[in-house]
This record gives C-alpha cells, structure tokens and sequence, in this order.
C-alpha cells in the first residue's frame, strides 16, 4: 500500500528578536512575552484541529519556559533551533541545545533547524548528536541565500538525513512563512495541494512571534501582516482544508525521517 504524503507543520520557538532588524530596540523579557503570546495561539489551533507538530526551541526560550517544554503534548516532537537566536556557536550551542531540552522535557531530541535557515556543517550537527536537520530552503531569498541548485526533497548526506523545507514543484516558489502570510489562502492553498502530489511531503515553517499582536513595531507590512489574529484564521483554515481535501498525514518530522529510514 502506497504511504499518504507526509505534511510537516513545524514551529521555530525563540526569542521576538526581528524587531531589532528594524531598529526597535527591546530587552529580553520583551522578546520572550511576544513569542509567548504567540505561541499560545498557535498551539490553540494545533489543539483545535488534533494534529501533531514539530517545535524547533532554542536554549534561550526553553531556559527561561521550563514548565511549557515539560508540559508539550507527548504527540508533539522537542527538536533544537540552536541556543541562541541572535548568535551561534556550533562548537557549544548545538550540543548546550540539546541537552538543555532533554533535561528540561525526559526527551530524546534528535533533530535540529538553524536560526534564519543559515548553513551549518554537517559534521558539527553529527557530532553534537542529531539525526537530521531542516535549515535548506532549497530557493533564492534575495539578500539571505541562493539554493536553486540544492534538492527539492528530503536526502541523507554525511550521516545526516536533511529535510528541506517546501517550495513548489516548478518555479521553487518558497511555502515558508512570509509565503503563508502575504500570499491569498486560496493560493497558497492550492500550491500546498501541487507540492504534495509532486514531492510526497510538505514542510511548513512558521514563528510563534507571527500570531501575536506586532502592530507597535516598525516592521514592513509583509513582516508583519495578519498579526492582530487573521493569520490565527488563516492557520487554521489551512489545516481544516488539507484534512477535508485528505491530500496527507499530519506527521512529525521524527516520524517522517522514521518512514525514510523504512524505505517507505
């Protein structure tokens, strides 16, 4: 029997430090809170809808949230986003990551998502004791990274399986969360439905700092669009569709790396 496609709802939990691009300075506890207040919509929809989801954490957010990482649903995967936001050492923070998460959650973390999508070695992800990683928008971001070259879908290289995050078939249009939050549902709706019949799987990023009220920051209107609860909406319009339309399974990326390992 042929596996259903594999639909990757994955959120990057750190600090609301984006502000700062913008020259918003805010301290800490701030960043904290709106991520905070996020979250809690976010994980509202998950709830409402049943469906299992991966979090990438960063040390920083965990340290200072102890009782929500003991407390996520054991159908939810713990994964590390690094241990710091706003800067990164891969020879301490990969490895300070994940143990901080395990010792905070009991939990296994196996998998790990760079701040910003940025390249980090392999070697060191292996080394600090991953089994996958999910930084690769395999696309062109203007001022970010160039990756038209690299594979569209999910493949193990040195001792790691990486699973890129989704863009569409054709033209590498990015799925990621500045797609989900300017492009209209329909659309976006409809290139989620192409990319599942052509890869098999889809992998959506998001922040937990989208779904909270951004209106008192500089930010552009594509940053900070659907932030005072439409994009709470949205979300869960999303999910509702690609349950009726049953064009996958909502798995978590643990569970998916598992089902390539099986050869499935």
């Amino acid at each position: 029997m042929k596996q259903a496609p594999a639909i990757l709802l994955t959120i990057d939990v750190e600090e609301c430090d984006i502000p700062l691009e913008y020259g918003y300075t805010m301290d800490l506890d701030e960043q904290l809170e709106q991520s905070r207040k996020g979250l809690e919509e976010f994980m509202s929809v998950i709830s409402q809808t049943q469906v299992p989801c991966t979090v990438f954490c960063t040390g920083v957010y965990a340290k200072h949230n102890p009782e929500w990482i003991k407390g996520l649903d054991p159908q939810h995967e713990l994964a590390s986003h690094g241990f710091y936001h706003s800067k990164f050492d891969p020879k301490t923070d990969l490895l300070s990551s994940r143990v901080l998460l395990e010792e905070l959650s009991g939990r296994k973390v196996i998998g790990f998502r760079m701040a910003r999508m940025q390249h980090v070695e392999e070697s060191d992800i292996l080394q600090a004791g991953y089994k996958y990683h999910s930084s690769l928008n395999p696309t062109w971001i203007p001022g970010r990274y160039n990756h038209l070259k690299a594979s569209k879908l999910p493949f193990f290289e040195k001792g790691l399986w990486n699973i890129p995050a989704s863009v569409t078939p054709n033209f590498r249009i990015p799925l990621f969360w500045l797609a989900f939050k300017n492009f209209p549902l329909f659309a976006y709706q409809q290139m989620c439905k192409e990319t599942l019949k052509k890869h098999g799987f889809l992998n959506l990023y998001f922040h937990p700092w989208e779904f909270a009220d951004l209106s008192k920051y500089p930010l552009p209107a594509h940053v900070s669009r659907g932030s005072k609860g439409a994009l709470v909406s949205k979300l869960k319009s999303l999910i509702l569709y690609l349950q009726k339309e049953g064009l996958g399974e909502f798995m978590t990326m643990e569970n998916f790396v598992k089902q390539l390992e099986n050869g499935k």
